[in-house]
Order: C-alpha cells, then sequence, then structure tokens
C-alpha cells in the first residue's frame, strides 16, 4: 500500500525537477546549441577559404600549363638565347 505523504512528497518533486529543468538545463541546452551553430559557422568559412585558394591555385597550374603546352618549345629557345648573351 501507499504511504499518503508519498503523493505530495513526490508532486513537489515533480515540481522542483520542472522548474531546475527550465532554470538549469534548458539554457544549458540552448548554449550547447548556440555554440554548435557558431562551431558550423566556423568550418564554412574556413571551407570557403580553402576553396578560394584551391581555385586560385587551379587557375595557376592552367596558366603554367599552357606556358609549357603553347609556348613550350619557344620558351626553352628564349631560354638559350639569354645563356648565351653577353653580360653587360
Amino acid at each position: 500500500m501507499i504511504n499518503p505523504l508519498l503523493i505530495p512528497i513526490l508532486g513537489i518533486s515533480c515540481g522542483l525537477l520542472a522548474i531546475i529543468g527550465g532554470v538549469f538545463i534548458k539554457p544549458w541546452l540552448a548554449l550547447q546549441q548556440r555554440k554548435m551553430e557558431l562551431e558550423a559557422q566556423m568550418v564554412a568559412e574556413k571551407a570557403a577559404q580553402y576553396a578560394a585558394q584551391t581555385e586560385r591555385l587551379e587557375q595557376r597550374v592552367r596558366v603554367l600549363e599552357r606556358i609549357v603546352t603553347d609556348r613550350g618549345i619557344d620558351v626553352a629557345d628564349e631560354i638559350e638565347k639569354l645563356r648565351d648573351a653577353p653580360l653587360n
């Protein structure tokens, strides 16, 4: 049989748990969510920076490939001419 004093104690305990949850746990969860949002934002910014850097490097490689393939022979001739040129 249930003790009659147990019912009010359980009721008060449930109320206290709800108050504690609202005062402490809810703000803590909101803080954790905000931290995760900020971290996700920082990661997205870093990814954008890396993407931009990668794009710049790819453009430079394309230019170098074009120089090597389009003017490879001309560049070699120019280098040889510079080697043979007298120093002033």
